[in-house]
């Protein structure tokens, strides 16, 4: 790692206290343009998401029907009972996207891939740059008012689903998470 990934790392936990723990849950609130743009309701109840912290996992619930769920990977989502039965699902659901334009509609399944990545991205930064296969490197600062955040460039490895494989963090003189492009 670099010198400041490792400060990052440090001031969100450090490595250690983050390998002690391998699944949490966070209770989540969606919203924005972004849904109907895309054809699809948002509610603004509350959901559990849940994510692997070792590994590109994620779910979240209540998800279209109360007993409902997703589960995603970056090779496969699916929308799954609470008990673990099927109810749709899709492989290879990065190839689902193929030809959309900015509205395009979506279905369940685009939303639960999306909504699978994205959300195991926020929540296991800035950790997830340690794992093998992320390359990361120090690039120039962003000034943000009278502050200087430093800058990471992350490349995301071919296995892991993302919004970019490319994406740029900013972090403020304490270390912690200012911004992400």
């Amino acid at each position: 790692m670099n010198d400041l990934l490792d400060r990052v790392i440090a001031a969100h936990g450090g490595l250690h206290r983050w390998k002690q723990h391998s699944s949490p849950t966070a209770t989540i609130v969606t919203g924005g343009g972004l849904w109907a743009m895309k054809g699809l309701i948002q509610d603004p109840a509350p959901r559990i998401m849940r994510v692997s912290l070792h590994e590109e996992f994620a779910s979240v619930a209540p998800f279209g029907n109360p007993g409902w769920r997703t589960a995603f990977t970056a090779d496969r989502v699916a929308i799954e009972t609470v008990g673990g039965e099927v109810v749709q699902e899709r492989m290879d659901p990065r190839a689902s996207f193929n030809d959309h334009a900015m509205n395009t509609p979506w279905d369940p399944l685009h939303r639960a891939y999306f909504n699978g990545y994205a959300l195991w991205t926020y929540l296991t930064t800035p950790f997830f740059m340690a794992m093998p296969g992320f390359q990361v490197s120090e690039i120039d600062a962003w000034k943000e008012g009278d502050e200087l955040w430093r800058g990471l460039r992350v490349r995301f490895p071919d296995h892991i689903a993302s919004h970019s494989k490319e994406q740029d963090f900013y972090f403020g003189p304490d270390f912690l998470l200012r911004r992400h492009d």
